[in-house]
């Protein structure tokens, strides 16, 4: 074996991505629910990654979690870790198969006319599409399920090359009876007071920005009935409420 040979170290990428996680979130629920996992779990995950280190990488906090000292040093090494363990299988993978592209879209955007052209451009490589839950097109990017995707904003882009497409008027869907419904245009001073739903399970940036919460005047919006996402751009609403219409900033994204 050569001199420079580097020695063997026992650390497990799956706890690597665990930390890298909650760095991300700050907190042990949120990451917990983003790794779709229990946070008793998730905390026994980080415990075995320090362990392994022989140092302490996170302090729990009374508003989440903070890192420590090492920890800070840790994280942008294991986010380079991470990067080059995917390379890595992709560039062997990558080596015995022929070139494949995948393209993800979320409800409501149609990237038909873009995959013909990339299979104009690319004679070689099998092109392929596919469907992005709504509150999924970041996952989807960082765990490379998709080499590319065509959404709606907002998400966290961080780690992530983005191209604005177009930009589209943000409306809100009323029921017929609902007041302000004769208006040619509504603006946010007309529905202040308004209890805009949340949806259940999203990203709280995601649900603040479409709730416009809090208000340009500074309050809190007030809270509305929760409601599951829909797979279109349109929904009906319930007599007297007000709901806010997905669409805005159709944004291309691809990893960094």
């Amino acid at each position: 074996m050569p001199d420079w040979s580097p020695r063997p170290v026992d650390l497990d990428l799956r706890l690597v991505w665990c930390f890298v996680v909650v760095a991300e979130h700050q907190h042990f629920g949120r990451a917990a629910e983003a790794l779709h996992t229990t946070q008793p779990s998730l905390s026994r995950q980080i415990n075995r990654l320090e362990q392994q280190l022989g140092t302490r990488l996170l302090d729990r906090t009374p508003r989440g979690s903070r890192l420590t000292e090492a920890g800070e040093v840790f994280l942008p090494l294991a986010e380079a870790l991470l990067r080059s363990a995917v390379q890595a299988v992709e560039l062997t993978r990558a080596a015995d198969e022929p070139e494949q592209i995948t393209v993800g879209y979320t409800a409501g955007i149609i990237v038909t006319p873009a995959v013909r052209e990339l299979r104009r451009r690319n004679p070689d490589a099998e092109v392929r599409t596919l469907h992005v839950a709504w509150n999924e097109p970041r996952a989807a990017l960082l765990d490379r399920r998709v080499d590319a995707v065509v959404a709606r904003m907002p998400f966290a882009t961080d780690h992530l090359r983005v191209t604005v497409l177009y930009d589209e008027p943000r409306v809100v869907v009323l029921s017929r009876e609902h007041r302000l419904a004769g208006k040619e245009s509504v603006t946010l001073d007309d529905i202040a007071d308004e209890p805009l739903p949340r949806v259940r399970r999203s990203d709280p940036a995601w649900s603040a920005f479409w709730r416009v919460d809090p208000r340009p005047d500074g309050r809190r919006a007030p809270d509305g009935p929760s409601s599951r996402p829909s797979r279109t751009s349109t929904r009906s609403s319930p007599p007297g409420r007000a709901w806010p219409s997905p669409s805005l900033t159709p944004t291309i994204c691809a990893p960094t």
